[in-house]
């Protein structure tokens, strides 16, 4: 595939990254500017903190979608070689929105969003891998950075080694994306599940 296709779908894929569902659901629902409530986050955890299951369930399915669709639309219309380009390119759009001075979310609904699109059995171990590392330790960030870390790892045993670099990359892009939070992990004071902090 020559680089001019890989190139547009980099952009395609960065533009439905970077829409900003929190902040667009939050408005339309009359819950104020995200970006003035709780962390100032633009992701679901932030959102739950307006109070509304609802629209945090929204930004979630939504941010983890959009990373889907530029995966499924990449593939369908231009082969598996641009599939992960794209989702590569939505997950930084996500974490880095040109709209919102490249101050965007975390990126781990869209982390989500883009394995489940791109090798669904891999994106099943990885929300597995959340769920068991957030539950045992009853915090949230920690489920994603031990999900992402662990993403190129499911990419070779799940028979896409191929694509172990795409999981290196978001595992780094995680990992700098929740910096503030393994600063709270190391000193102790990070929030647990269920918990008002």
């Amino acid at each position: 595939m020559d680089l001019a296709t890989l190139g547009l779908w980099a952009v395609l894929g960065y533009l439905l990254g970077s829409v900003p569902f929190g902040i667009l659901i939050t408005k339309i629902m009359g819950l104020g500017d995200l970006r003035q409530i709780g962390s100032g986050n633009i992701g679901a955890t932030n959102v739950l903190r307006t109070g509304n299951k609802a629209a945090a369930a929204g930004t979630l399915i939504l941010d983890g979608g959009k990373a889907a669709v530029a995966v499924l639309l990449a593939r369908a219309l231009a082969g598996e070689e641009a599939a992960p380009i794209a989702g590569l390119a939505a997950f930084i759009g996500h974490c880095f929105p040109v709209w919102l001075g490249f101050k965007g979310g975390k990126g781990v609904a869209t982390f989500l969003g883009l394995m489940l699109a791109l090798a669904w059995p891999v994106g099943i171990a990885c929300c597995l891998t959340w769920l068991a590392a957030a539950f045992a330790t009853r915090i949230s960030s920690m489920g994603a950075l031990v999900s992402s870390a662990a993403s190129a790892v499911w990419l070779w045993v799940f028979g896409y080694g191929h694509l172990a670099y795409l999981g290196v990359a978001l595992a780094v892009l995680v990992f700098w994306r929740h910096k503030d939070n393994i600063a709270r992990l190391r000193a102790g004071t990070e929030p647990r599940i269920g918990s008002k902090g």
